[in-house]
Protein backbone atom coordinates (compact mmCIF):
# COMPACT_ATOMS: atom_id res chain seq x y z
CA UNK A 1 0.00 0.00 0.00
CA UNK A 2 0.85 3.43 -1.00
CA UNK A 3 1.86 5.72 1.98
CA UNK A 4 -0.65 8.18 1.10
CA UNK A 5 -3.02 5.66 0.80
CA UNK A 6 -2.37 4.21 4.42
CA UNK A 7 -2.18 8.13 5.78
CA UNK A 8 -5.40 8.53 4.33
CA UNK A 9 -7.18 5.51 5.26
CA UNK A 10 -5.91 5.75 8.88
CA UNK A 11 -6.87 9.56 9.35
CA UNK A 12 -10.20 8.64 8.04
CA UNK A 13 -10.86 6.54 10.41
CA UNK A 14 -9.50 8.67 13.26
CA UNK A 15 -11.97 11.35 12.72
CA UNK A 16 -14.60 8.70 12.87
CA UNK A 17 -14.02 6.82 15.83
CA UNK A 18 -10.70 8.45 17.27
CA UNK A 19 -10.11 9.29 21.10
CA UNK A 20 -10.58 13.53 21.10
CA UNK A 21 -11.73 13.99 24.63
CA UNK A 22 -8.14 13.05 26.10
CA UNK A 23 -7.37 15.60 28.74
CA UNK A 24 -3.62 15.84 27.24
CA UNK A 25 -5.53 16.80 24.02
CA UNK A 26 -7.54 19.72 25.25
CA UNK A 27 -4.19 21.97 25.45
CA UNK A 28 -1.78 19.80 24.06
CA UNK A 29 1.36 21.90 25.45
CA UNK A 30 5.02 20.21 25.14
CA UNK A 31 4.69 20.18 28.49
CA UNK A 32 1.44 18.48 28.96
CA UNK A 33 2.32 15.97 26.20
CA UNK A 34 5.32 15.27 27.56
CA UNK A 35 3.87 14.05 31.18
CA UNK A 36 1.03 12.13 29.38
CA UNK A 37 3.80 10.24 27.16
CA UNK A 38 5.35 9.68 30.05
CA UNK A 39 2.59 7.94 32.25
CA UNK A 40 1.21 5.73 29.51
CA UNK A 41 4.64 4.23 29.23
CA UNK A 42 3.79 0.92 30.65
CA UNK A 43 0.20 2.37 31.55
CA UNK A 44 -3.00 2.41 29.96
CA UNK A 45 -4.81 5.35 29.34
CA UNK A 46 -7.65 4.80 31.39
CA UNK A 47 -5.70 4.14 34.38
CA UNK A 48 -3.69 7.04 33.28
CA UNK A 49 -5.91 9.57 33.36
CA UNK A 50 -7.04 10.57 37.02
CA UNK A 51 -3.26 10.39 37.74
CA UNK A 52 -2.67 13.05 35.05
CA UNK A 53 -5.55 15.46 36.19
CA UNK A 54 -3.90 14.90 39.78
CA UNK A 55 -0.44 15.88 38.57
CA UNK A 56 -1.04 19.04 36.46
CA UNK A 57 -2.97 20.34 38.84
CA UNK A 58 -0.06 20.48 41.26
CA UNK A 59 2.63 20.55 38.88
CA UNK A 60 0.99 22.81 35.94
CA UNK A 61 4.33 23.69 34.32
CA UNK A 62 7.95 22.65 34.43
CA UNK A 63 9.41 25.14 36.94
CA UNK A 64 6.80 24.27 39.03
CA UNK A 65 7.91 20.78 38.70
CA UNK A 66 11.46 20.93 39.05
CA UNK A 67 11.05 23.06 42.23
CA UNK A 68 8.98 20.19 44.14
CA UNK A 69 10.94 18.19 46.45
CA UNK A 70 11.35 14.84 44.66
CA UNK A 71 9.36 13.09 47.56
CA UNK A 72 6.41 14.66 46.82
CA UNK A 73 6.82 14.14 43.43
CA UNK A 74 6.72 10.51 44.04
CA UNK A 75 3.92 10.73 46.12
CA UNK A 76 1.78 11.96 43.37
CA UNK A 77 3.13 8.94 41.24
CA UNK A 78 2.04 6.01 43.90
CA UNK A 79 0.23 3.53 42.62
CA UNK A 80 1.18 3.64 38.87
CA UNK A 81 4.17 1.95 39.01
CA UNK A 82 7.21 1.90 37.06
CA UNK A 83 8.63 4.66 39.92
CA UNK A 84 11.91 5.39 37.42
CA UNK A 85 9.76 7.26 35.22
CA UNK A 86 8.67 10.07 37.87
CA UNK A 87 12.49 10.38 38.91
CA UNK A 88 13.36 10.72 35.25
CA UNK A 89 10.66 13.33 34.73
CA UNK A 90 11.76 15.45 37.93
CA UNK A 91 15.54 15.38 36.66
CA UNK A 92 14.80 16.18 33.49
CA UNK A 93 12.28 19.06 34.70
CA UNK A 94 15.31 20.30 36.48
CA UNK A 95 17.67 20.10 33.87
CA UNK A 96 15.20 22.03 31.42
CA UNK A 97 15.45 24.64 34.35
CA UNK A 98 18.82 25.32 34.03
CA UNK A 99 20.03 24.67 30.45
CA UNK A 100 16.85 25.31 29.16
CA UNK A 101 15.36 28.35 30.34
CA UNK A 102 12.45 25.90 31.70
CA UNK A 103 11.08 25.03 28.24
CA UNK A 104 11.17 21.82 26.03
CA UNK A 105 13.48 21.77 23.37
CA UNK A 106 11.67 21.26 19.77
CA UNK A 107 14.24 19.49 18.86
CA UNK A 108 14.18 15.36 18.75
CA UNK A 109 17.99 14.61 19.17
CA UNK A 110 18.17 17.71 22.41
CA UNK A 111 14.95 15.42 23.82
CA UNK A 112 16.42 12.15 23.65
CA UNK A 113 19.42 13.73 25.93
CA UNK A 114 16.93 14.20 29.04
CA UNK A 115 16.41 11.32 31.35
CA UNK A 116 13.71 9.19 30.21
CA UNK A 117 12.53 10.05 26.94
CA UNK A 118 13.63 8.08 24.45
CA UNK A 119 12.83 8.75 20.28
CA UNK A 120 9.28 7.17 20.68
CA UNK A 121 8.57 9.89 23.19
CA UNK A 122 10.35 12.43 21.53
CA UNK A 123 8.61 12.07 18.37
CA UNK A 124 5.12 11.66 19.49
CA UNK A 125 5.86 14.83 21.94
CA UNK A 126 6.89 16.88 18.78
CA UNK A 127 4.49 15.37 16.78
CA UNK A 128 1.55 15.78 19.10
CA UNK A 129 2.03 19.20 20.34
CA UNK A 130 3.91 20.86 17.51
CA UNK A 131 2.89 18.71 14.24
CA UNK A 132 6.44 17.78 13.46
CA UNK A 133 6.76 15.09 11.01
CA UNK A 134 8.16 12.58 13.60
CA UNK A 135 7.45 8.83 13.63
CA UNK A 136 6.59 6.95 16.91
CA UNK A 137 7.17 3.13 17.65
CA UNK A 138 5.51 2.68 20.96
CA UNK A 139 4.44 -0.93 21.82
CA UNK A 140 0.85 -0.36 20.10
CA UNK A 141 2.21 0.96 17.05
CA UNK A 142 4.63 -1.74 16.45
CA UNK A 143 2.16 -4.15 17.35
CA UNK A 144 0.07 -2.92 14.21
CA UNK A 145 3.32 -2.44 11.91
CA UNK A 146 4.66 -5.79 12.30
CA UNK A 147 0.97 -7.21 11.66
CA UNK A 148 0.72 -5.20 9.10
CA UNK A 149 4.02 -6.05 6.69
CA UNK A 150 4.11 -9.20 8.55
CA UNK A 151 7.37 -8.45 9.98
CA UNK A 152 8.98 -11.99 11.62
CA UNK A 153 10.64 -11.46 15.13
CA UNK A 154 10.76 -10.45 18.51
CA UNK A 155 10.52 -6.47 18.47
CA UNK A 156 13.23 -5.99 20.99
CA UNK A 157 15.39 -7.51 18.61
CA UNK A 158 17.53 -4.55 17.08
CA UNK A 159 17.02 -6.15 13.36
CA UNK A 160 13.36 -5.85 13.91
CA UNK A 161 13.13 -3.24 15.70
CA UNK A 162 14.97 -1.21 12.33
CA UNK A 163 12.46 -2.81 9.62
CA UNK A 164 9.56 -1.57 12.21
CA UNK A 165 11.18 2.02 12.38
CA UNK A 166 11.66 2.52 9.00
CA UNK A 167 8.27 1.31 8.15
CA UNK A 168 7.36 4.12 11.03
CA UNK A 169 9.11 6.82 8.85
CA UNK A 170 7.67 5.25 5.59
CA UNK A 171 3.92 5.88 6.32
CA UNK A 172 4.27 8.97 8.44
CA UNK A 173 2.39 11.90 6.97
CA UNK A 174 3.50 15.11 6.17
CA UNK A 175 0.15 16.89 6.80
CA UNK A 176 -2.15 16.03 10.12
CA UNK A 177 1.00 14.69 11.85
CA UNK A 178 -0.81 15.14 15.09
CA UNK A 179 -3.72 13.51 14.32
CA UNK A 180 -2.30 10.70 12.57
CA UNK A 181 0.02 10.26 15.32
CA UNK A 182 -2.96 9.80 17.96
CA UNK A 183 -4.86 7.88 15.47
CA UNK A 184 -1.73 4.98 14.94
CA UNK A 185 -1.85 4.87 19.23
CA UNK A 186 -5.95 4.58 19.26
CA UNK A 187 -5.83 2.08 16.43
CA UNK A 188 -3.66 -0.29 18.18
CA UNK A 189 -4.77 0.44 21.46
CA UNK A 190 -8.43 0.17 20.21
CA UNK A 191 -8.64 -2.24 17.44
CA UNK A 192 -5.48 -3.67 16.78
CA UNK A 193 -5.13 -5.03 20.39
CA UNK A 194 -2.82 -8.17 21.52
CA UNK A 195 -5.46 -10.20 21.87
CA UNK A 196 -8.92 -11.09 19.46
CA UNK A 197 -8.02 -8.30 17.64
CA UNK A 198 -10.90 -6.29 15.67
CA UNK A 199 -9.59 -6.61 12.29
CA UNK A 200 -13.38 -6.15 10.84
CA UNK A 201 -13.17 -2.90 12.36
CA UNK A 202 -9.85 -1.88 10.95
CA UNK A 203 -8.96 0.69 8.04
CA UNK A 204 -6.10 -1.79 7.02
CA UNK A 205 -7.66 -4.71 7.04
CA UNK A 206 -7.58 -5.82 3.40
CA UNK A 207 -4.04 -4.77 2.81
CA UNK A 208 -2.83 -6.31 6.34
CA UNK A 209 -0.02 -9.44 5.49
CA UNK A 210 -0.90 -11.04 8.85
CA UNK A 211 -4.73 -10.88 8.40
CA UNK A 212 -4.57 -12.28 4.68
CA UNK A 213 -2.11 -14.88 5.99
CA UNK A 214 -4.22 -15.46 9.20
CA UNK A 215 -1.01 -14.63 11.48
CA UNK A 216 -2.59 -12.07 13.49
CA UNK A 217 -2.08 -14.14 16.37
CA UNK A 218 1.85 -15.08 16.10
CA UNK A 219 2.66 -11.61 14.97
CA UNK A 220 4.08 -9.56 16.18
CA UNK A 221 6.59 -12.18 17.76
CA UNK A 222 6.65 -12.77 21.60
CA UNK A 223 9.79 -12.03 23.63
CA UNK A 224 11.45 -15.58 24.18
CA UNK A 225 10.65 -17.23 27.38
CA UNK A 226 12.24 -17.69 30.63
CA UNK A 227 12.00 -18.23 33.91
CA UNK A 228 12.13 -14.97 36.07
CA UNK A 229 13.99 -15.06 38.89
CA UNK A 230 12.61 -15.18 42.71
CA UNK A 231 13.75 -12.91 45.72
CA UNK A 232 12.74 -13.26 48.66
CA UNK A 233 12.92 -10.59 51.58
CA UNK A 234 11.64 -9.55 55.21
CA UNK A 235 9.78 -6.30 55.82
CA UNK A 236 9.62 -5.49 59.15
CA UNK A 237 6.14 -3.97 60.23
CA UNK A 238 7.43 -2.26 63.44
CA UNK A 239 4.59 -0.73 65.23
CA UNK A 240 4.87 1.42 68.52
CA UNK A 241 2.35 1.56 71.14
CA UNK A 242 0.36 4.79 69.62
CA UNK A 243 0.10 3.03 66.73
CA UNK A 244 3.00 4.15 64.84
CA UNK A 245 4.59 2.31 62.21
CA UNK A 246 8.24 3.06 60.90
CA UNK A 247 9.07 3.94 57.34
CA UNK A 248 12.22 3.89 55.71
CA UNK A 249 13.22 6.32 53.10
CA UNK A 250 14.61 4.07 50.43
CA UNK A 251 17.56 4.99 48.39
CA UNK A 252 16.95 7.19 44.85
CA UNK A 253 17.81 3.99 42.52
CA UNK A 254 16.76 0.52 42.42
CA UNK A 255 13.13 -0.90 42.64
CA UNK A 256 10.83 1.64 44.49
CA UNK A 257 13.55 4.19 44.68
CA UNK A 258 12.53 7.17 46.72
CA UNK A 259 9.74 5.84 48.12
CA UNK A 260 8.97 4.98 52.08
CA UNK A 261 8.75 1.24 52.87
CA UNK A 262 8.67 -0.83 55.83
CA UNK A 263 12.72 -1.68 56.92
CA UNK A 264 13.96 -4.69 55.56
CA UNK A 265 15.63 -7.48 57.33
CA UNK A 266 17.82 -10.38 56.12
CA UNK A 267 16.21 -13.46 56.38
CA UNK A 268 19.12 -15.15 57.92
CA UNK A 269 18.93 -12.34 60.72
CA UNK A 270 17.94 -12.70 63.95
CA UNK A 271 15.11 -9.78 63.72
CA UNK A 272 15.23 -8.96 67.33
CA UNK A 273 19.48 -8.49 67.23
CA UNK A 274 18.85 -6.52 63.75
CA UNK A 275 16.82 -4.61 65.35
CA UNK A 276 18.44 -3.71 67.97
CA UNK A 277 22.24 -3.12 66.69
CA UNK A 278 20.42 -1.73 63.19
CA UNK A 279 17.72 0.91 64.85
CA UNK A 280 18.58 0.70 68.52
CA UNK A 281 15.02 -0.71 68.96
CA UNK A 282 13.89 -3.29 71.83
CA UNK A 283 11.02 -5.63 70.44
CA UNK A 284 9.11 -8.49 70.56
CA UNK A 285 8.35 -10.13 67.21
CA UNK A 286 5.23 -11.65 66.13
CA UNK A 287 4.47 -14.13 63.65
CA UNK A 288 5.14 -13.22 60.31
CA UNK A 289 2.27 -13.32 57.97
CA UNK A 290 1.49 -14.94 54.84
CA UNK A 291 4.43 -14.24 51.61
CA UNK A 292 3.06 -11.68 49.35
CA UNK A 293 4.53 -12.06 46.17
CA UNK A 294 4.88 -9.00 43.83
CA UNK A 295 6.09 -9.40 40.30
CA UNK A 296 8.09 -7.06 38.39
CA UNK A 297 8.85 -7.34 34.36
CA UNK A 298 12.55 -8.97 34.97
CA UNK A 299 12.05 -10.74 38.84
CA UNK A 300 9.08 -12.01 41.34
CA UNK A 301 9.84 -10.90 45.00
CA UNK A 302 8.68 -12.62 47.62
CA UNK A 303 7.93 -10.52 50.84
CA UNK A 304 7.68 -12.07 54.02
CA UNK A 305 5.89 -9.21 56.26
CA UNK A 306 7.02 -9.45 59.65
CA UNK A 307 4.36 -7.89 62.44
CA UNK A 308 7.10 -6.44 65.09
CA UNK A 309 5.42 -4.61 68.59
CA UNK A 310 8.66 -1.51 69.58
CA UNK A 311 8.33 -1.68 73.82
CA UNK A 312 10.51 2.20 73.15
CA UNK A 313 9.46 4.60 70.53
CA UNK A 314 12.96 6.45 69.42
CA UNK A 315 16.89 5.02 69.10
CA UNK A 316 18.77 5.51 66.12
CA UNK A 317 15.39 5.39 63.75
CA UNK A 318 14.86 9.13 64.57
CA UNK A 319 18.07 10.23 63.73
CA UNK A 320 18.67 11.95 60.29
CA UNK A 321 15.77 12.25 57.57
CA UNK A 322 15.99 8.30 56.64
CA UNK A 323 13.33 6.84 59.10
CA UNK A 324 10.02 8.30 60.12
CA UNK A 325 7.12 7.27 62.58
CA UNK A 326 4.24 7.20 60.32
CA UNK A 327 0.86 7.87 61.92
CA UNK A 328 -1.26 5.44 60.90
CA UNK A 329 -4.61 7.05 61.95
CA UNK A 330 -3.90 10.39 60.62
CA UNK A 331 -1.85 9.51 56.90
CA UNK A 332 0.38 12.60 55.18
CA UNK A 333 -0.13 10.63 51.74
CA UNK A 334 3.58 10.18 51.28
CA UNK A 335 4.60 7.79 48.58
CA UNK A 336 4.37 4.41 49.58
CA UNK A 337 4.64 1.56 47.01
CA UNK A 338 1.41 -0.77 46.12
CA UNK A 339 2.61 -3.41 48.44
CA UNK A 340 3.35 -1.45 50.92
CA UNK A 341 0.10 0.71 50.56
CA UNK A 342 -1.71 -3.19 50.79
CA UNK A 343 0.27 -3.80 53.95
CA UNK A 344 -0.19 -0.48 55.92
CA UNK A 345 -4.01 -1.20 55.14
CA UNK A 346 -3.52 -4.64 56.66
CA UNK A 347 -1.37 -3.50 59.21
CA UNK A 348 -4.33 -0.80 60.32
CA UNK A 349 -6.59 -3.10 60.16
CA UNK A 350 -5.47 -5.91 62.72
CA UNK A 351 -4.64 -2.36 65.14
CA UNK A 352 -8.78 -1.98 65.00
CA UNK A 353 -9.39 -5.28 65.36
CA UNK A 354 -11.57 -6.52 68.45
CA UNK A 355 -9.45 -9.47 68.67
CA UNK A 356 -5.99 -7.37 68.52
CA UNK A 357 -6.77 -4.87 71.23
CA UNK A 358 -2.93 -6.17 73.05
CA UNK A 359 -1.36 -4.71 70.05
CA UNK A 360 -2.81 -1.41 71.83
CA UNK A 361 -1.94 -2.31 75.04
CA UNK A 362 1.95 -2.24 75.45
Amino acid sequence: MESAEFGRRVLEWFDAHGRKQLPWKADPTPYRVWVSEIMLQQTQVATAIPYYSRFMARFPDIRTLAAAEPDEVLRMWAGLGYYARARHLHQAARILCDQHGGALPLDNAILQELPGIGRSTAGAILALATGQRQPILDGNVKRLLARFAAVEGWPGRSRVLKALWDLAERYTPVERVADYTQAMMDLGAMVCTPRRPRCRDCPLTDACAARQQGRTVDLPASRPRRDLPVRAIRMLLLCAGDGAVLLEHRPPLGIWGGLWSFPECALECDIADWCREKLGLSVAVERPWTVMRHSFSHFHLDITPVPVRVSVQGGLAMEGERFVWYNTRHPDGRGVAAPVRRLLAALVNELRNDGNQRWLEW
